[in-house]
């Protein structure tokens, strides 16, 4: 069985554009599809409400490349609520169509972005973690005492070897 990649898809997925991983992510997720076996990891880098950098890992076929390299280039500097709203057809379009078996890459691709932007809004801001960091508090002593002397653990040591 032939599929009828177009040009651009097999351009994005020759040459995937964002490809790889951001360090410390502001939102973070991995989808896969257990038909296909394909699989998609996203890392998403926030400021101001914007996306300013957005990559993909992908263990998958050549539309599982593409659809991904394609839809980070697009939300690349969307808001997160314009981002939140992309459609899988507009990567479909943006390929110049996509043969239909292969069409679930593309709704892959913008189900693990809505992913990845919901773990960024758990994260950031989340009134839970303010809270956590405004209650730690600084334990500051003189001198540290071992837990355990030397003398006792060695004496343990031997009555246990005997």
């Amino acid at each position: 069985m032939a599929l009828n990649y177009t040009k651009k898809t097999v351009d994005n997925f020759l040459k995937p554009k964002n490809i790889g991983r951001i360090t410390n992510p502001d939102g973070y997720a991995q989808i896969g599809n257990m038909v296909c076996g394909d699989q998609l990891d996203f890392f998403l880098k926030v400021e101001k409400g914007k996306i300013k950098d957005v990559k993909f890992l992908s263990f998958g076929c050549a539309s599982n490349i593409a659809t991904a390299s394609v839809m980070t280039e697009k939300v690349k500097g969307m808001t997160i609520e314009e981002a939140k709203k992309y459609p899988w057809k507009k990567i479909v379009d943006d390929l110049g169509g996509l043969p239909h078996q292969k069409v679930h890459c593309s709704i892959m691709a913008v189900d693990g972005l809505k992913k990845a932007i919901a773990d960024y809004e758990k994260n950031i801001g989340s009134p839970k973690v303010v809270k956590k960091v405004k209650a730690i508090k600084p334990v500051i002593t003189k001198k540290a005492k071992p837990i355990v002397k030397k003398k006792v653990v060695k004496k343990k040591v031997v009555k246990k070897l005997k």
